[in-house]
C-alpha cells in the first residue's frame, strides 16, 4: 500500500503540452521542480480520444533517464499493456477499474513488471468500488473530470471521494487528476490529496516552478494542520 509518512508529490501531465517538444517540455516540467511526470495514455474506446503509446514512452525515457514516469492508462485492456509500458521504462501503471473485471489480475501482472500499481475512478464510479484493492496498490487516482481531454472544469463533488479515503487510510497515497491547479488546489488539500497531478495550469503558465511551488505549498500546509489535529 501507501508509504507510512504522507509526502506531496506534484506530477505535471504533458497531455497538454507542446507535443512536438515532449521531451525539451519535459525537461522544462522537472527543471521547475516536478516530482514525477504523469503521461496519459488513450486507446480511442475507453475513452474518446487517442494519444500516445509505449513507443513515445520509451524514446522520452532514453532521453530522460532519471524522471519518475507515472502512465495513466485510459485503455479498455489494460492487462495487454503492461509489459510494454514496463519494457518502455515507467515506472508506475494506473488503470481503470471500470476497463477490468480482474482487478487482482492487473496488479498482480503491473507488480510482476516491476512497476507502482495505481487503480483509477472516474467519476461516477463509487469509491467503495475500489476498497477491496487498496491493501494491494500504491495509489488510488480519483478523476475530478471525465477522463479523455484536457482543460475541463474541475469536478468539486468528487472530493467526498477523497475526504473517504483519507479518512479511512490515513497514510494512503491519493491522487488527483482533472482540472486541478492553483485556484482549486485548496480543495484537493482539505479533502486529503497528496499527489497533485495539474495539466495547463503548469504547462501553460509562464513561470511553471512558481505554480507548482504554489500547489506544493497548499498541500504540504494541509497536511502538516491535519497531523496537527490527530
Amino acid at each position: 500500500m501507501a508509504n507510512e509518512t504522507r509526502r506531496c508529490k506534484i506530477g505535471p501531465s504533458i497531455l497538454n503540452a507542446d507535443l512536438s517538444e515532449i521531451y525539451s517540455e519535459s525537461q522544462r516540467l522537472l527543471d521547475s521542480g516536478a516530482d514525477y511526470l504523469h503521461l496519459d495514455v488513450m486507446d480511442g474506446h475507453f475513452v474518446p480520444n487517442l494519444t500516445f503509446g509505449h513507443p513515445v514512452v520509451k524514446c522520452l525515457k532514453k532521453k530522460l533517464p532519471q524522471a519518475f514516469f507515472d502512465m495513466h492508462m485510459m485503455v479498455a485492456d489494460p492487462i495487454k499493456w503492461i509489459e510494454p509500458i514496463a519494457d518502455a521504462g515507467a515506472q508506475q501503471y494506473t488503470f481503470h477499474i471500470e476497463a477490468t473485471n480482474e482487478p487482482l489480475e492487473v496488479i498482480r501482472k503491473i507488480k510482476d513488471a516491476g512497476m507502482k500499481a495505481g487503480i483509477g475512478l472516474k467519476p461516477g464510479t463509487p469509491v467503495e468500488v475500489v476498497v477491496p484493492y487498496i491493501e494491494h496498490v500504491d495509489l488510488v487516482l480519483i478523476m475530478t473530470v471525465e477522463p479523455g481531454f484536457g482543460g475541463q472544469k474541475f469536478m468539486e463533488d468528487m472530493m467526498a471521494k477523497v475526504q473517504y479515503l483519507r479518512t479511512a487510510y490515513q497514510n494512503l497515497d491519493i491522487e488527483v487528476d482533472g482540472g486541478v491547479g492553483p485556484n482549486t488546489i485548496a480543495k484537493c488539500a482539505e479533502a486529503g490529496a497528496n499527489l497533485i497531478v495539474s495539466g495547463t495550469a503548469i504547462t501553460a503558465s509562464q513561470d511553471p516552478k512558481q505554480v507548482i511551488s504554489f500547489l506544493r505549498k497548499s498541500v504540504e500546509d494541509s497536511i502538516v494542520k491535519s497531523q496537527l489535529e490527530r
